[in-house]
Order: C-alpha cells, then sequence, then structure tokens
C-alpha cells in the first residue's frame, strides 16, 4: 500500500502523486486520489484508482539509487530490434505498457540504434517506431525527474554525464 503524497507510476498515465486514500461511503473499497505530475493536458485531472484493482498497474517510482543502477547498466542492456514492422510495433507497444523502466530502456537504446543506423543510410524510422521511442523516452525522463529531483527536459542530459561507454 502507499501513502499520501507519494510519487507512483499508474499505467499508461504515467507519475502521479497520491493526494488522498480515500471511500466514498462504507459499502465502496478504498482508492487512491491521484494526480498527473506532468502532463498539461490533465493537469487537473483527478483518477481515482482502487487499492486493490488487479487490471491497473501502479508501482512506486524508482528510487535515485535505482536510476543510478539503470544508467550504469545502459552501455550493455540487450536491443530487440523486430525486422517485421508488425510484429515490432506489438511488441514495443507490450514493452510499452509493462510499465518497466528496464524495458523503456530497451525501447529507447534499440531505436536509437536503428534511428542512426538509418539515418546515416539517408532514411528515417517509421512514424509508429518514432512515437514508440519518443514515448518511452518521456516516460523514463518523468519518472527519473522525481527520483534524481530534476525537470524531465534535464534527465537527458544527466543520462548523458553518467552514463560509462
Amino acid at each position: 500500500m502507499f501513502n499520501i503524497n507519494d510519487f507512483i507510476v499508474y499505467g499508461s498515465t504515467g507519475v502521479c502523486q497520491i493526494t488522498d486514500i480515500t471511500k466514498n461511503d462504507h459499502d465502496e473499497p478504498e482508492y487512491y486520489v491521484l494526480r498527473p505530475v506532468y502532463d498539461n493536458k490533465i493537469n487537473n485531472m483527478v483518477i481515482k484508482a482502487l487499492i486493490n484493482n488487479s487490471k491497473v498497474q501502479i508501482r512506486k517510482v524508482v528510487t535515485k539509487d535505482q536510476v543510478s543502477s539503470l544508467i550504469a547498466s545502459m552501455p550493455v542492456k540487450e536491443t530487440i530490434w523486430i525486422d517485421d514492422s508488425r510484429e515490432r510495433s506489438e511488441c514495443f507497444k507490450a514493452l510499452l505498457k509493462t510499465g518497466e523502466c528496464e524495458e523503456w530502456i530497451k525501447l529507447v537504446k534499440t531505436l536509437y540504434l536503428e534511428k542512426e543506423l538509418r539515418s546515416a543510410e539517408g532514411k528515417t524510422l517509421t512514424h509508429t517506431d518514432e512515437d514508440i521511442m519518443r514515448t518511452a523516452e518521456k516516460r523514463l525522463c518523468e519518472e527519473f525527474a522525481i527520483a534524481l529531483n530534476l525537470s524531465p527536459a534535464e534527465v537527458l542530459s544527466y543520462i548523458l554525464e553518467h552514463v560509462k561507454h
């Protein structure tokens, strides 16, 4: 169970802060009252998430030590390119939905390296691949930002400064 003011990752919504833990009435189960932290479009949105809901993943934001460990693992993280675009899209979207930083790092690294390869050949990534890379990068930066007490815009330069080549 989480506490009021905890930062959590809530499904595909991303980083949220728990603003309250409450019930509607005596018969209703408890739920978290969540406020998305970064998405300007939904900044005023309040999410009510059942505490024991197994359909949507809720987990605590990674710690600063976990971020350091994840950054250290980036150079040796495996890539997962799949040649068939339909199969790749399904696999990559499934990895996005896991809500796990390790999977987002794999996606970003794979797509970044493929983008570099294609760029050298005068080509670009597909629109779908670009969208997936942007989404994975955004989620990773927002979560790391909370752990590192930075803005999401500062995270990429932080990673580049701390990754060991």
